[in-house]
C-alpha cells in the first residue's frame, strides 16, 4: 500500500464512503503480512518510494504464486524477477492478469499508476546476449512509471552502431548501460552524455571474464565521472536507482 492508497482510504472514511471497521480490515496486514515462509512488506513503497519486489530464484513456484497473489490483493503493482516459465504458470493461476516477460525473466501485474518520471530512461546493451539483463531493467523501469527506450546490440566492437543512436542517448535523463566481456560500453556512453549513467556488468563472456567480474572491475575503474556501478546482472537494481533519479 503506497501513499496515494492510504490517502484515498482516509478520505473515504472522512467522507463516509468507508466505515472505520472496513478501514481497519484493509489496514490489518500493515506494516507487513506474515505468510509463515515470507513476511510481505506492504509499507515499503510508503517508506522508500519503491514497492517490495519478489526475487523468484530459490523459491518454489507455489511460494512465488502465493506471495504474488497476496501482493496483488493489496492493490499495488507487482513485480517478480528471475522467473521460470514453470513459476509463471503457477503465478498465472493465482493472478490471472499477470504478464510474463520471457526475455527479462520477469512477471508483472499493473494495477495502479506509479509516480511518473520526468524524462526518458534509456537502457542500452552491448550485445544481444546482454538482453535478458537489459530487458529486466526496462520492464522494471516501465512498471515504476518511466518512459523507457531500449537500445540493443551497440557494443564497442562496432562503435558506429552506438554513435548512430547519439540523439536518443543525449536526450535521456538517465541511462542504464549493460555490458559483459571487458565492460567498456558505459565509459564510452558516459563520454557522450550529460546525464547519470548506471553501469550494469553482465556475466556474458569467455573464461577470463570470470562470470562478469572482469566487466565489474572495468566499470568500477571507469575514467568517466558520471558513471555509477551496480552488481553483476542486476538490471532490477539499476532500474530502481534510475527511477528515483528520474522522479527528482
Amino acid at each position: 500500500m503506497d501513499r496515494s492508497q492510504i490517502e484515498a482510504l482516509l478520505i473515504d472514511v472522512r467522507e463516509g464512503r468507508a466505515g472505520v471497521d472496513d478501514a481497519l480490515e484493509r489496514l490489518r496486514d500493515l506494516p507487513f503480512e506474515d505468510l509463515g515462509f515470507a513476511k510481505l512488506d506492504h509499507h515499503r513503497a510508503l517508506r522508500t518510494g519503491m514497492p517490495e519486489v519478489i526475487f523468484a530464484a530459490g523459491k518454489t513456484p507455489a511460494q512465488v504464486a502465493t506471495i504474488f497473489a497476496r501482493m496483488a490483493a493489496a492493490g499495488g503493482n507487482v513485480l517478480a524477477t528471475r522467473v521460470s516459465r514453470e513459476t509463471y504458470e503457477a503465478v498465472r493461476e493465482a493472478a490471472p492478469g499477470a504478464e510474463f516477460h520471457e526475455t527479462a525473466r520477469a512477471v508483472t501485474l499493473s494495477q495502479s499508476p506509479a509516480p511518473q518520471g520526468k524524462g526518458t530512461i534509456c537502457v542500452v546493451c552491448a550485445g544481444t546476449s546482454d538482453l535478458p539483463v537489459a530487458e529486466e531493467a526496462a520492464v522494471t523501469a516501465r512498471l515504476m512509471g518511466n518512459q523507457v527506450e531500449l537500445i540493443a546490440d551497440v557494443g564497442v566492437a562496432g562503435i558506429h552502431r552506438l554513435l548512430a543512436q547519439k540523439s536518443s542517448l543525449q536526450s535521456a535523463r538517465v541511462l542504464i548501460v549493460c555490458a559483459g566481456m571487458e565492460g567498456a560500453l558505459p565509459t564510452v556512453v558516459a563520454g557522450l552524455v550529460h546525464a547519470p549513467v548506471l553501469a550494469v556488468p553482465t556475466s556474458v563472456g569467455y573464461g577470463a571474464s570470470f562470470g562478469g567480474v572482469a566487466a565489474l572491475l572495468g566499470m568500477l575503474n571507469t575514467c568517466s565521472p558520471n558513471v555509477s556501478v551496480v552488481n553483476i546482472d542486476n538490471g532490477f537494481g539499476a532500474a530502481c536507482i534510475a527511477s528515483l533519479i528520474n522522479r527528482m
